[in-house]
Protein backbone atom coordinates (compact mmCIF):
# COMPACT_ATOMS: atom_id res chain seq x y z
CA UNK A 1 0.00 0.00 0.00
CA UNK A 2 1.47 3.49 -0.97
CA UNK A 3 1.10 6.67 0.87
CA UNK A 4 0.48 8.49 -2.00
CA UNK A 5 -1.19 7.01 -5.55
CA UNK A 6 -3.05 7.59 -8.76
CA UNK A 7 -6.28 6.00 -9.59
CA UNK A 8 -7.65 5.57 -13.02
CA UNK A 9 -11.18 4.18 -12.00
CA UNK A 10 -13.26 6.01 -9.21
CA UNK A 11 -12.47 5.82 -5.33
CA UNK A 12 -13.47 3.96 -2.86
CA UNK A 13 -13.78 5.92 0.50
CA UNK A 14 -15.23 3.19 2.35
CA UNK A 15 -11.67 0.87 1.34
CA UNK A 16 -9.57 3.98 1.37
CA UNK A 17 -10.43 4.53 4.77
CA UNK A 18 -10.41 0.99 6.36
CA UNK A 19 -6.78 1.03 4.95
CA UNK A 20 -6.28 3.56 8.12
CA UNK A 21 -7.85 1.78 10.83
CA UNK A 22 -5.85 1.60 13.84
CA UNK A 23 -6.69 0.48 17.51
CA UNK A 24 -3.92 3.24 18.27
CA UNK A 25 -5.50 5.98 16.76
CA UNK A 26 -8.07 8.04 18.46
CA UNK A 27 -8.82 10.77 15.62
CA UNK A 28 -9.03 10.42 11.80
CA UNK A 29 -9.66 13.53 9.30
CA UNK A 30 -10.06 12.96 5.48
CA UNK A 31 -10.54 15.71 2.93
CA UNK A 32 -12.19 15.10 0.02
CA UNK A 33 -12.13 16.94 -3.52
CA UNK A 34 -15.39 16.44 -5.94
CA UNK A 35 -16.01 17.73 -9.22
CA UNK A 36 -18.54 20.74 -9.49
CA UNK A 37 -20.22 21.69 -12.60
CA UNK A 38 -19.90 25.60 -12.52
CA UNK A 39 -16.49 27.48 -12.17
CA UNK A 40 -16.46 31.49 -12.45
CA UNK A 41 -19.52 31.64 -13.48
CA UNK A 42 -19.34 29.24 -16.32
CA UNK A 43 -21.09 25.51 -16.74
CA UNK A 44 -18.50 22.42 -16.04
CA UNK A 45 -19.99 19.67 -18.19
CA UNK A 46 -16.66 17.22 -16.86
CA UNK A 47 -13.43 17.44 -15.68
CA UNK A 48 -10.12 16.01 -16.81
CA UNK A 49 -7.01 15.33 -14.45
CA UNK A 50 -2.82 14.50 -16.06
CA UNK A 51 0.36 13.78 -13.91
CA UNK A 52 3.51 12.32 -14.94
CA UNK A 53 2.82 10.18 -12.77
CA UNK A 54 6.73 8.97 -12.29
CA UNK A 55 7.69 11.93 -11.03
CA UNK A 56 4.55 12.99 -9.32
CA UNK A 57 4.12 9.71 -7.18
CA UNK A 58 7.88 10.38 -6.07
CA UNK A 59 6.94 13.76 -4.59
CA UNK A 60 3.82 12.59 -3.21
CA UNK A 61 5.13 10.01 -1.33
CA UNK A 62 7.53 12.26 0.44
CA UNK A 63 4.82 14.67 1.15
CA UNK A 64 2.60 12.04 3.02
CA UNK A 65 5.91 10.96 4.62
CA UNK A 66 6.62 14.19 6.04
CA UNK A 67 3.40 14.58 7.29
CA UNK A 68 3.95 11.74 8.92
CA UNK A 69 7.23 12.27 10.51
CA UNK A 70 5.81 16.07 11.33
CA UNK A 71 3.13 15.74 13.00
CA UNK A 72 3.35 11.97 14.52
CA UNK A 73 0.31 10.69 13.08
CA UNK A 74 0.21 6.62 12.69
CA UNK A 75 -0.71 6.88 9.13
CA UNK A 76 -1.88 8.86 6.07
CA UNK A 77 -2.82 8.22 2.57
CA UNK A 78 -3.45 10.43 -0.41
CA UNK A 79 -5.05 9.42 -3.92
CA UNK A 80 -5.44 11.19 -6.54
CA UNK A 81 -8.02 10.38 -10.17
CA UNK A 82 -6.73 11.03 -13.26
CA UNK A 83 -8.29 10.71 -16.54
CA UNK A 84 -11.74 11.63 -17.41
CA UNK A 85 -14.33 12.91 -14.11
CA UNK A 86 -17.67 12.88 -14.59
CA UNK A 87 -20.06 15.71 -12.34
CA UNK A 88 -19.79 14.44 -8.78
CA UNK A 89 -17.06 12.40 -9.13
CA UNK A 90 -14.32 12.16 -6.04
CA UNK A 91 -11.07 13.75 -7.76
CA UNK A 92 -8.72 13.53 -5.04
CA UNK A 93 -8.81 12.32 -1.03
CA UNK A 94 -6.55 12.20 1.73
CA UNK A 95 -6.59 10.36 4.71
CA UNK A 96 -5.12 10.50 8.39
CA UNK A 97 -5.68 8.76 11.62
CA UNK A 98 -3.86 9.79 14.89
CA UNK A 99 -3.69 9.79 18.51
CA UNK A 100 -5.76 12.75 18.81
CA UNK A 101 -8.02 14.61 16.31
CA UNK A 102 -5.22 18.01 16.51
CA UNK A 103 -2.47 15.91 14.63
CA UNK A 104 -5.02 14.55 12.34
CA UNK A 105 -6.15 17.65 11.43
CA UNK A 106 -3.36 19.08 11.05
CA UNK A 107 -1.49 16.51 9.16
CA UNK A 108 -4.60 16.34 6.51
CA UNK A 109 -4.03 20.31 6.17
CA UNK A 110 -0.90 20.30 5.41
CA UNK A 111 -0.97 16.82 2.86
CA UNK A 112 -3.34 18.81 0.74
CA UNK A 113 -2.13 22.34 0.68
CA UNK A 114 1.35 20.20 -0.11
CA UNK A 115 0.18 18.32 -2.86
CA UNK A 116 -1.73 20.98 -4.86
CA UNK A 117 1.20 23.17 -4.81
CA UNK A 118 4.23 20.48 -5.42
CA UNK A 119 2.80 17.43 -7.36
CA UNK A 120 2.93 17.94 -11.07
CA UNK A 121 -1.08 17.18 -11.68
CA UNK A 122 -2.78 19.39 -14.39
CA UNK A 123 -6.50 19.52 -15.04
CA UNK A 124 -8.74 21.15 -18.00
CA UNK A 125 -11.77 22.23 -17.38
CA UNK A 126 -14.78 21.22 -19.80
CA UNK A 127 -17.48 24.00 -20.44
CA UNK A 128 -20.78 23.65 -22.34
CA UNK A 129 -18.86 26.56 -24.59
CA UNK A 130 -15.04 25.21 -24.44
CA UNK A 131 -12.48 24.50 -22.37
CA UNK A 132 -9.85 25.67 -20.23
CA UNK A 133 -6.45 24.09 -21.60
CA UNK A 134 -4.51 22.26 -19.36
CA UNK A 135 -3.65 24.23 -15.69
CA UNK A 136 -1.00 23.20 -13.63
CA UNK A 137 -3.30 22.81 -10.09
CA UNK A 138 0.04 24.85 -8.75
CA UNK A 139 -2.74 27.52 -9.50
CA UNK A 140 -5.88 26.14 -7.49
CA UNK A 141 -6.30 27.27 -4.04
CA UNK A 142 -5.72 25.52 -1.02
CA UNK A 143 -8.60 25.64 1.38
CA UNK A 144 -7.55 28.63 3.27
CA UNK A 145 -7.51 30.76 0.57
CA UNK A 146 -9.72 33.42 -0.79
CA UNK A 147 -12.90 32.98 -2.66
CA UNK A 148 -11.62 34.39 -5.42
CA UNK A 149 -8.59 31.95 -5.72
CA UNK A 150 -11.62 29.27 -4.49
CA UNK A 151 -13.48 29.74 -8.09
CA UNK A 152 -10.60 27.93 -9.43
CA UNK A 153 -10.95 24.84 -7.47
CA UNK A 154 -13.38 22.30 -8.28
CA UNK A 155 -13.33 20.50 -4.94
CA UNK A 156 -15.50 20.87 -1.68
CA UNK A 157 -13.90 19.95 1.51
CA UNK A 158 -15.23 17.60 3.83
CA UNK A 159 -13.29 16.83 7.35
CA UNK A 160 -14.93 14.24 9.55
CA UNK A 161 -13.55 14.29 12.81
CA UNK A 162 -14.01 10.60 14.46
CA UNK A 163 -11.84 11.81 17.64
CA UNK A 164 -12.06 11.26 21.54
CA UNK A 165 -11.94 14.58 23.27
CA UNK A 166 -8.33 14.96 24.68
CA UNK A 167 -6.71 17.97 26.35
CA UNK A 168 -3.96 17.48 23.96
CA UNK A 169 -2.75 20.50 21.96
CA UNK A 170 -1.88 20.07 18.39
CA UNK A 171 -0.08 23.04 18.00
CA UNK A 172 3.02 21.56 19.50
CA UNK A 173 3.25 19.18 16.28
CA UNK A 174 2.68 22.36 13.78
CA UNK A 175 4.75 23.12 11.06
CA UNK A 176 7.23 26.07 11.98
CA UNK A 177 6.25 28.24 8.95
CA UNK A 178 9.26 27.84 7.15
CA UNK A 179 8.91 27.13 3.20
CA UNK A 180 9.46 23.52 1.87
CA UNK A 181 10.67 24.16 -1.67
CA UNK A 182 9.89 21.51 -3.74
CA UNK A 183 11.81 17.69 -4.32
CA UNK A 184 10.63 17.18 -7.61
CA UNK A 185 11.04 18.92 -10.86
CA UNK A 186 7.92 21.50 -11.97
CA UNK A 187 7.57 22.28 -15.80
CA UNK A 188 4.29 23.94 -14.80
CA UNK A 189 5.29 27.19 -16.07
CA UNK A 190 6.48 26.26 -19.29
CA UNK A 191 4.03 23.61 -19.61
CA UNK A 192 0.80 26.73 -19.50
CA UNK A 193 2.19 27.89 -22.99
CA UNK A 194 0.21 26.84 -25.74
CA UNK A 195 2.61 25.67 -27.67
CA UNK A 196 4.45 22.98 -24.88
CA UNK A 197 1.40 21.72 -23.11
CA UNK A 198 1.21 18.23 -21.97
CA UNK A 199 2.19 17.09 -25.45
CA UNK A 200 4.57 19.07 -25.70
CA UNK A 201 6.41 18.09 -22.13
CA UNK A 202 6.31 14.61 -23.23
CA UNK A 203 8.62 15.48 -26.47
CA UNK A 204 10.83 17.01 -24.03
CA UNK A 205 11.00 14.04 -21.78
CA UNK A 206 11.92 11.58 -24.91
CA UNK A 207 13.91 14.10 -26.62
CA UNK A 208 18.04 12.86 -26.21
CA UNK A 209 20.75 16.11 -27.08
CA UNK A 210 24.05 16.23 -27.20
CA UNK A 211 26.35 19.44 -26.48
CA UNK A 212 29.29 19.72 -27.30
CA UNK A 213 31.48 22.36 -25.00
CA UNK A 214 30.69 22.92 -21.53
CA UNK A 215 32.01 26.77 -21.66
CA UNK A 216 30.73 30.19 -21.92
CA UNK A 217 28.25 28.74 -24.79
CA UNK A 218 27.86 25.42 -23.21
CA UNK A 219 26.66 26.24 -19.61
CA UNK A 220 23.80 28.42 -20.06
CA UNK A 221 22.55 25.53 -22.99
CA UNK A 222 23.05 22.84 -20.42
CA UNK A 223 21.31 24.85 -17.81
CA UNK A 224 18.48 25.96 -19.65
CA UNK A 225 17.66 22.05 -21.48
CA UNK A 226 18.09 20.04 -18.00
CA UNK A 227 15.53 22.86 -16.12
CA UNK A 228 13.27 21.97 -19.29
CA UNK A 229 13.30 18.26 -18.44
CA UNK A 230 15.25 17.20 -21.25
CA UNK A 231 15.35 13.41 -20.91
CA UNK A 232 18.77 12.53 -22.04
CA UNK A 233 21.49 15.24 -22.04
CA UNK A 234 25.03 14.52 -23.05
CA UNK A 235 27.93 16.58 -22.76
CA UNK A 236 31.39 16.47 -24.32
CA UNK A 237 34.45 18.60 -22.98
CA UNK A 238 38.14 18.00 -22.77
CA UNK A 239 39.19 20.76 -21.13
CA UNK A 240 39.50 21.63 -17.12
CA UNK A 241 38.16 24.40 -15.33
CA UNK A 242 39.97 27.84 -15.21
CA UNK A 243 39.54 30.76 -12.79
CA UNK A 244 38.99 33.19 -16.24
CA UNK A 245 36.44 31.01 -17.31
CA UNK A 246 34.41 32.02 -14.27
CA UNK A 247 33.14 35.13 -14.82
CA UNK A 248 30.82 33.40 -18.04
CA UNK A 249 30.35 30.19 -17.50
CA UNK A 250 28.07 30.13 -14.21
CA UNK A 251 27.77 26.89 -13.91
CA UNK A 252 30.80 26.20 -11.90
CA UNK A 253 32.16 27.61 -8.52
CA UNK A 254 35.73 29.03 -7.70
CA UNK A 255 36.53 25.96 -5.73
CA UNK A 256 35.61 23.89 -9.08
CA UNK A 257 39.18 25.12 -10.69
CA UNK A 258 41.43 22.45 -11.92
CA UNK A 259 38.51 19.65 -12.61
CA UNK A 260 37.20 18.55 -15.75
CA UNK A 261 34.11 20.55 -17.16
CA UNK A 262 32.15 17.73 -18.43
CA UNK A 263 32.29 15.94 -14.86
CA UNK A 264 31.13 19.50 -13.04
CA UNK A 265 28.65 20.02 -15.45
CA UNK A 266 27.34 16.55 -14.80
CA UNK A 267 26.95 17.20 -10.98
CA UNK A 268 25.26 20.23 -11.05
CA UNK A 269 22.63 19.24 -13.77
CA UNK A 270 21.93 16.42 -11.63
CA UNK A 271 21.31 18.18 -8.80
CA UNK A 272 19.34 21.11 -11.06
CA UNK A 273 17.15 18.06 -12.16
CA UNK A 274 17.55 14.30 -11.17
CA UNK A 275 15.14 13.64 -13.48
CA UNK A 276 17.49 14.15 -16.42
CA UNK A 277 19.51 11.26 -17.63
CA UNK A 278 23.02 13.59 -18.12
CA UNK A 279 25.78 11.68 -19.79
CA UNK A 280 29.65 12.81 -19.41
CA UNK A 281 31.89 12.38 -22.09
CA UNK A 282 35.48 14.06 -21.26
CA UNK A 283 37.24 14.20 -23.91
CA UNK A 284 37.59 16.22 -27.17
CA UNK A 285 34.66 16.03 -29.80
CA UNK A 286 37.37 14.29 -32.51
CA UNK A 287 36.58 12.97 -36.42
CA UNK A 288 36.84 9.47 -35.15
CA UNK A 289 35.08 10.03 -31.79
CA UNK A 290 32.10 12.21 -32.71
CA UNK A 291 30.10 10.33 -34.76
CA UNK A 292 29.87 6.99 -32.85
CA UNK A 293 28.89 9.27 -29.62
CA UNK A 294 26.26 11.82 -31.62
CA UNK A 295 24.56 8.64 -33.42
CA UNK A 296 22.57 7.95 -29.80
CA UNK A 297 20.97 11.40 -29.83
CA UNK A 298 18.69 13.41 -31.73
CA UNK A 299 19.78 17.18 -31.39
CA UNK A 300 23.62 18.42 -31.86
CA UNK A 301 24.88 21.87 -30.77
CA UNK A 302 27.61 23.07 -30.67
CA UNK A 303 29.15 25.27 -27.93
CA UNK A 304 33.14 25.02 -29.40
CA UNK A 305 35.18 27.62 -29.19
CA UNK A 306 37.56 26.71 -32.50
CA UNK A 307 36.72 26.41 -36.53
CA UNK A 308 37.44 22.35 -36.67
CA UNK A 309 34.93 21.54 -33.83
CA UNK A 310 32.34 23.67 -35.00
CA UNK A 311 32.77 22.61 -38.40
CA UNK A 312 33.03 18.81 -37.47
CA UNK A 313 30.29 19.12 -35.39
CA UNK A 314 28.24 20.60 -38.77
CA UNK A 315 29.48 17.88 -41.13
CA UNK A 316 28.42 14.92 -38.46
CA UNK A 317 24.84 16.38 -38.01
CA UNK A 318 24.20 16.40 -41.91
CA UNK A 319 25.92 12.54 -42.29
CA UNK A 320 24.05 11.36 -39.88
CA UNK A 321 20.66 13.66 -40.59
CA UNK A 322 20.51 14.85 -37.30
CA UNK A 323 19.12 18.34 -36.57
CA UNK A 324 21.38 20.75 -34.78
CA UNK A 325 22.08 24.38 -33.19
CA UNK A 326 25.50 26.18 -34.27
CA UNK A 327 26.20 29.46 -32.79
CA UNK A 328 29.68 31.51 -32.32
CA UNK A 329 30.63 34.63 -30.32
CA UNK A 330 33.20 37.11 -31.18
CA UNK A 331 33.86 40.17 -28.72
CA UNK A 332 30.41 41.66 -28.62
CA UNK A 333 29.05 39.94 -31.94
CA UNK A 334 27.48 36.52 -32.20
CA UNK A 335 25.91 34.32 -35.10
CA UNK A 336 23.41 31.22 -34.76
CA UNK A 337 22.42 29.02 -37.35
CA UNK A 338 19.89 25.87 -37.06
CA UNK A 339 20.57 22.36 -39.67
CA UNK A 340 17.51 20.57 -40.15
CA UNK A 341 17.82 17.38 -42.29
CA UNK A 342 18.19 18.57 -45.79
CA UNK A 343 18.21 22.40 -45.22
CA UNK A 344 21.16 24.63 -45.76
CA UNK A 345 24.40 23.82 -43.30
CA UNK A 346 27.26 25.48 -42.49
CA UNK A 347 29.15 25.02 -45.46
CA UNK A 348 26.35 25.89 -47.73
CA UNK A 349 27.27 29.25 -46.54
CA UNK A 350 31.40 29.09 -45.73
CA UNK A 351 32.39 25.64 -48.19
CA UNK A 352 35.79 25.89 -46.48
CA UNK A 353 36.49 25.64 -42.55
CA UNK A 354 38.04 28.86 -41.71
CA UNK A 355 41.20 27.89 -39.65
CA UNK A 356 41.41 28.02 -36.20
CA UNK A 357 43.28 31.16 -35.04
CA UNK A 358 41.90 33.41 -38.16
CA UNK A 359 39.68 34.91 -35.39
CA UNK A 360 40.86 35.18 -31.87
CA UNK A 361 38.98 33.11 -28.99
CA UNK A 362 37.85 35.04 -25.72
CA UNK A 363 41.33 34.33 -24.08
CA UNK A 364 43.10 36.25 -27.00
CA UNK A 365 40.16 39.07 -27.87
CA UNK A 366 38.05 39.11 -24.61
CA UNK A 367 34.31 38.95 -23.63
CA UNK A 368 31.98 40.07 -21.68
CA UNK A 369 29.76 37.11 -19.89
CA UNK A 370 26.12 38.30 -20.68
CA UNK A 371 27.57 37.52 -24.63
CA UNK A 372 28.08 34.09 -25.08
CA UNK A 373 25.42 33.36 -21.99
CA UNK A 374 22.56 35.62 -24.49
CA UNK A 375 23.91 33.32 -27.57
CA UNK A 376 23.82 29.93 -25.40
CA UNK A 377 20.57 31.03 -23.90
CA UNK A 378 19.05 31.72 -27.78
CA UNK A 379 20.72 27.74 -28.66
CA UNK A 380 19.15 26.32 -25.86
CA UNK A 381 15.42 27.60 -27.22
CA UNK A 382 15.90 26.86 -30.80
CA UNK A 383 17.00 23.50 -29.34
CA UNK A 384 13.57 23.66 -27.70
CA UNK A 385 11.70 24.76 -30.94
CA UNK A 386 13.46 21.19 -32.94
CA UNK A 387 11.95 19.19 -29.88
CA UNK A 388 8.67 21.12 -29.81
CA UNK A 389 8.53 20.77 -33.42
CA UNK A 390 7.54 24.75 -33.87
CA UNK A 391 9.62 26.74 -36.94
CA UNK A 392 12.35 29.40 -36.24
CA UNK A 393 13.85 31.85 -38.41
CA UNK A 394 17.53 30.64 -37.66
CA UNK A 395 16.66 27.99 -40.35
CA UNK A 396 18.34 28.18 -44.07
CA UNK A 397 19.85 31.27 -42.11
CA UNK A 398 22.53 32.94 -40.40
CA UNK A 399 21.17 35.00 -37.45
CA UNK A 400 23.65 37.73 -36.75
CA UNK A 401 23.77 39.84 -33.34
CA UNK A 402 25.13 42.88 -31.97
CA UNK A 403 24.82 43.23 -28.59
CA UNK A 404 26.45 46.72 -28.36
CA UNK A 405 24.02 47.92 -30.72
CA UNK A 406 20.93 45.62 -29.94
CA UNK A 407 21.14 45.08 -33.98
CA UNK A 408 19.98 42.11 -35.44
CA UNK A 409 20.17 40.94 -39.50
CA UNK A 410 18.92 37.86 -40.57
CA UNK A 411 21.16 35.96 -43.74
CA UNK A 412 19.42 33.97 -45.78
CA UNK A 413 20.97 30.66 -47.09
CA UNK A 414 20.10 28.09 -49.53
CA UNK A 415 21.46 24.57 -49.95
CA UNK A 416 24.58 24.46 -51.82
CA UNK A 417 24.71 21.75 -54.20
CA UNK A 418 28.54 21.97 -54.29
CA UNK A 419 28.10 21.69 -50.51
CA UNK A 420 30.94 19.16 -48.95
CA UNK A 421 29.26 18.23 -46.44
CA UNK A 422 25.71 17.44 -48.47
CA UNK A 423 28.27 15.48 -50.92
CA UNK A 424 29.69 13.53 -48.37
CA UNK A 425 26.99 12.23 -46.53
CA UNK A 426 27.65 8.74 -47.42
CA UNK A 427 31.00 8.82 -46.82
CA UNK A 428 33.28 9.97 -43.83
CA UNK A 429 32.24 13.87 -42.80
CA UNK A 430 33.86 16.38 -44.53
CA UNK A 431 37.22 17.62 -44.06
CA UNK A 432 39.24 20.04 -46.32
CA UNK A 433 41.15 21.46 -43.63
CA UNK A 434 44.23 21.89 -45.29
CA UNK A 435 47.43 20.40 -44.54
CA UNK A 436 50.12 22.64 -42.33
CA UNK A 437 52.60 20.36 -41.99
CA UNK A 438 56.10 21.24 -43.88
CA UNK A 439 59.30 20.06 -44.36
CA UNK A 440 61.87 20.40 -41.43
CA UNK A 441 64.12 23.37 -44.10
CA UNK A 442 60.66 25.15 -44.59
CA UNK A 443 59.13 24.87 -40.91
CA UNK A 444 56.94 27.20 -40.37
CA UNK A 445 57.60 28.29 -36.76
CA UNK A 446 60.68 30.40 -35.74
CA UNK A 447 61.35 29.88 -32.04
CA UNK A 448 62.79 33.32 -31.23
CA UNK A 449 63.05 37.29 -32.17
CA UNK A 450 67.07 37.06 -32.53
CA UNK A 451 66.62 34.11 -34.70
CA UNK A 452 64.34 36.49 -36.72
CA UNK A 453 66.74 39.06 -37.05
CA UNK A 454 69.88 37.22 -37.63
CA UNK A 455 67.86 35.75 -40.78
CA UNK A 456 66.81 39.18 -41.99
CA UNK A 457 63.15 38.75 -41.62
CA UNK A 458 60.37 41.83 -41.22
CA UNK A 459 58.60 41.58 -38.28
CA UNK A 460 55.08 42.03 -38.58
CA UNK A 461 52.41 42.32 -35.58
CA UNK A 462 48.88 40.90 -36.53
CA UNK A 463 47.36 42.21 -32.74
CA UNK A 464 44.46 44.52 -32.51
CA UNK A 465 45.41 47.90 -31.64
CA UNK A 466 44.11 47.23 -27.77
CA UNK A 467 46.19 44.46 -27.29
CA UNK A 468 49.16 46.06 -28.78
CA UNK A 469 49.05 48.90 -26.45
CA UNK A 470 48.69 46.58 -23.46
CA UNK A 471 52.15 44.56 -24.39
CA UNK A 472 53.97 46.74 -26.65
CA UNK A 473 56.78 44.80 -29.15
CA UNK A 474 59.78 46.65 -28.20
CA UNK A 475 61.46 45.55 -31.95
CA UNK A 476 61.50 47.01 -35.05
CA UNK A 477 58.52 45.81 -36.73
CA UNK A 478 55.28 47.25 -38.85
CA UNK A 479 51.79 47.14 -37.09
CA UNK A 480 49.13 45.40 -40.07
CA UNK A 481 46.09 43.93 -37.79
CA UNK A 482 45.50 40.33 -38.95
CA UNK A 483 41.91 41.01 -40.75
CA UNK A 484 43.56 43.35 -42.82
CA UNK A 485 46.41 41.41 -43.97
CA UNK A 486 44.35 38.67 -44.64
CA UNK A 487 41.98 41.20 -46.63
CA UNK A 488 44.78 42.76 -48.91
CA UNK A 489 47.98 40.27 -48.83
CA UNK A 490 49.65 42.88 -51.37
CA UNK A 491 51.71 44.87 -49.08
CA UNK A 492 53.70 41.83 -48.81
CA UNK A 493 56.20 40.48 -51.81
CA UNK A 494 57.41 37.25 -52.41
CA UNK A 495 61.01 37.63 -52.41
CA UNK A 496 61.49 39.09 -48.69
CA UNK A 497 61.07 37.23 -45.53
CA UNK A 498 57.81 37.84 -42.71
CA UNK A 499 57.76 36.81 -39.20
CA UNK A 500 53.90 37.05 -38.11
CA UNK A 501 53.58 37.67 -34.06
CA UNK A 502 50.05 37.29 -32.15
CA UNK A 503 49.16 37.00 -28.42
CA UNK A 504 50.27 33.21 -28.29
CA UNK A 505 51.24 31.74 -31.53
CA UNK A 506 47.80 30.59 -32.77
CA UNK A 507 46.88 33.52 -35.01
CA UNK A 508 50.09 34.00 -36.37
CA UNK A 509 50.28 29.85 -37.57
CA UNK A 510 46.86 30.14 -39.13
CA UNK A 511 47.78 33.21 -40.56
CA UNK A 512 51.51 31.46 -42.11
CA UNK A 513 49.29 28.61 -42.97
CA UNK A 514 46.84 30.99 -45.51
CA UNK A 515 49.49 33.15 -46.47
CA UNK A 516 51.48 30.15 -48.18
CA UNK A 517 48.48 28.95 -50.02
CA UNK A 518 48.81 32.28 -51.30
CA UNK A 519 51.95 32.05 -52.45
CA UNK A 520 54.03 33.59 -49.88
CA UNK A 521 56.24 30.41 -48.55
CA UNK A 522 58.41 32.80 -47.25
CA UNK A 523 56.47 33.45 -44.02
CA UNK A 524 56.45 32.18 -40.69
CA UNK A 525 55.56 32.29 -37.18
CA UNK A 526 56.40 33.22 -33.84
CA UNK A 527 56.21 30.56 -31.62
CA UNK A 528 54.17 31.13 -28.33
CA UNK A 529 53.57 34.61 -29.17
CA UNK A 530 53.95 37.61 -27.34
CA UNK A 531 53.23 36.17 -24.05
CA UNK A 532 56.09 33.55 -25.21
CA UNK A 533 58.82 36.44 -25.47
CA UNK A 534 57.35 37.04 -21.87
CA UNK A 535 58.50 33.48 -20.83
CA UNK A 536 61.32 33.52 -22.44
CA UNK A 537 62.52 36.64 -20.78
CA UNK A 538 62.27 35.48 -17.47
CA UNK A 539 64.59 31.94 -18.13
CA UNK A 540 66.92 34.15 -19.77
CA UNK A 541 67.40 36.08 -16.47
CA UNK A 542 67.62 33.39 -14.05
Amino acid sequence: MSAFEFSHIPLDTQALQASLQDPGSGGYASFEGWVRDVNEGRQVKHLEYEAYEALAKKEGQRIVEDAIARFRVRGARCVHRVGDLRLGELAVWVGVSAPHRGEAFAACRHIIDEIKHRVPIWKKEHYVDGDSGWVNCERCAAPTLDASNQAHDHTHDHTHDHTHPHPHDAKQHAPSGASHQPLAPDYSRQITLADVGIDGQRRIRAARVLVIGAGGLGAPVLSYLAGAGVGVLGVIDGDQLDASNLHRQTLYSLHDVGRPKALLAAERLRALNPDVDVRPYVQRAETDTLPAIAADFDVLIDCSDNFSTRFLVNDVAVGLGKKAVIASVYQYEGQIQVLQPGSACLRCVWPTATRDGLVGNCAEVGVLGPVPGVLGAMQALEALKIILQTSSPAENAVVLFDLQTLQTRRLKATRSVDCPAHCAVNNAPASDAPDTRLSQDNSPEIATLALAQARGLIIIDLRDDQEVTGAPLHVAHHHIPLARLLDDSSALNTTSGYLLVCAKGMRSSAAVSTLRQRGHHNTYSLVGGVVGLGAVNKESTR
